[in-house]
């Protein structure tokens, strides 16, 4: 083994084969390069690849087991139903919030800003807050905990306000429907 010029590797020397790697061994003092082939992480022991070839089959079959079995709540591996479907060019397009009126009267947008609550937890747990509407009340406790000054919450409902679409475009006229109403006992 021959020991390269303190220039390496600015300067190769005149018998560097291309495409030879070399590899540096030892401190900054007497460095040593010893000329190899292959990078010695381009080779994988058997176990190596039996470890990666597991580690590929298992992802793949948690993904085609939660593709036809799973659920949404079975993120990563889940169906992604969310892309796999779309609305038709004529129906309206739902757009879901939860709002509450104070005890002066004023409704109040209660959004995340608000709440800390993002809406995808709402809408996720829609059929939970329509069979019990008194779930609703952690919503206005979240609210008077961010906004301790502000009036108390007499109401919180969530409100689907569905959007006119003709031809797959907006009409810019809209309905709002509310699906889920709680109200504070006097």
């Amino acid at each position: 083994m021959r020991a390269r010029p303190s220039s390496y590797p600015h300067q190769l020397p005149h018998d560097h084969l291309p495409g030879q790697a070399e590899l540096a061994v030892g401190g900054t003092r007497g460095r040593r390069y010893i000329p190899y082939r292959h990078d010695p992480m381009e080779n994988l022991t058997t176990r190596g690849r039996a470890t990666r070839l597991g580690a590929t089959a298992l992802g793949l079959v948690l993904l085609v087991v939660g593709t036809f079995w799973g659920s949404d709540d079975d993120f990563p591996f889940g169906p992604f139903r969310m892309y796999s479907t779309s609305n038709p060019p004529n129906a309206p397009a739902p757009d879901t919030r939860v709002e509450g009126v104070n005890s002066s009267g004023a409704v109040v947008d209660l959004d995340q800003n608000a709440t800390g609550i993002r809406r995808a937890e709402i809408e996720g747990q829609q059929a939970r807050y329509a069979a019990d509407p008194t779930l609703l009340t952690e919503v206005a406790d979240a609210y008077a905990e961010r906004h301790p000054d502000a009036p108390a919450l007499v109401e919180v409902r969530i409100v689907i306000r569905w959007h006119g679409i003709r031809a797959g475009r907006p009409t810019g006229q809209h309905t709002d429907q509310t699906v889920v109403r709680w109200q504070a006992t006097p």
